[in-house]
């Protein structure tokens, strides 16, 4: 079986849940479209609008503290930019995040859901040309490469783990089918194809608590960080990769390194 992309997700609110597509038009040096364009700042953390620069996840609201927000069935209309939230199968909210009312409304939801103080929500963060991905911290070039994660790489995982492994836990852009396990990680320092996009592998992923979660559960129930550093050595699941040359990516694109198939 010739590897190829097995699946492909977007993620406009960081923290909140991925949008899966079945195709995805790329740039060079760009991450996918809409990709945590949005996210829910600590009000009293460093984010302020116009900031220019990135900062750590752990001034947003996200999983690798509020467990809570995996509960929320979330969907951004990225052309109408109205946010939907569903909870157990019924809406609770939509709320339009390009009016001010519509923002308001989204974040008086979001502080009852963090259980913030009275008085107290998070920010809206957005700003024009920056992403709020796990990667800006290290420069701008970086805020801008996507991520990649090896299903084979997962499913040893919870081979060796004895337990079910979710690849949505690793939030991952593109997920590769037909790859044997961590081969993902020779792609650092390669360039690729993908269909007709041609990426260069930068970095491996290491990853933090917020993987414990349970995709769609607010339920923190697995251990991934310390069960990756107990069976390989590391904490890593996944590799970032920047765009070279874009074009179109489709479900079921092949992988080809060097000119031939992986």
């Amino acid at each position: 079986m010739s590897a190829c992309v097995d699946g492909l997700f977007v993620y406009p609110v960081k923290g909140l849940a991925p949008q899966p597509l079945d195709a995805v038009e790329l740039e060079p040096g760009r991450a996918f479209p809409s990709d945590r364009v949005f996210a829910l700042a600590r009000p009293d953390g460093p984010y302020a609008p116009g900031l220019q620069r990135g900062i750590s996840k752990r001034s947003f609201y996200v999983l690798v503290a509020e467990a809570r927000l995996a509960g929320l069935d979330t969907h951004l209309d990225v052309a109408t930019q109205v946010l939907t939230v569903g909870v157990r199968g019924h809406r609770v909210l939509a709320a339009d995040l390009s009016d001010e009312q519509g923002r308001e409304d989204a974040l008086a939801f979001f502080a009852r859901v963090l259980d913030l103080p009275a008085g107290v929500r998070p920010v809206l963060a957005r700003d024009a040309g920056r992403r709020f991905t796990d990667s800006a911290p290290d420069s701008d070039r970086a805020m801008e490469f996507v991520s990649l994660i090896n299903l084979a790489s997962v499913a040893d995982l919870a081979r060796r783990c004895g337990s079910e492994v979710d690849p949505l836990r690793f939030r991952g852009n593109i997920h590769l089918a037909g790859l044997p396990a961590w081969e993902e990680l020779g792609l650092v320092g390669r360039e690729f194809t993908l269909g007709g996009v041609r990426l260069r592998g930068t970095s491996v992923t290491e990853r933090c608590a917020a993987t414990e979660v349970r995709p769609g559960s607010p339920v923190r129930d697995l251990p991934v960080p310390r069960l990756l550093v107990e069976h390989y050595g590391h904490a890593y699941m996944g590799v970032y990769a920047e765009v070279v040359d874009g074009g179109r990516l489709t479900l079921g694109d092949a992988l080809r390194r060097g000119g031939f198939a992986a």
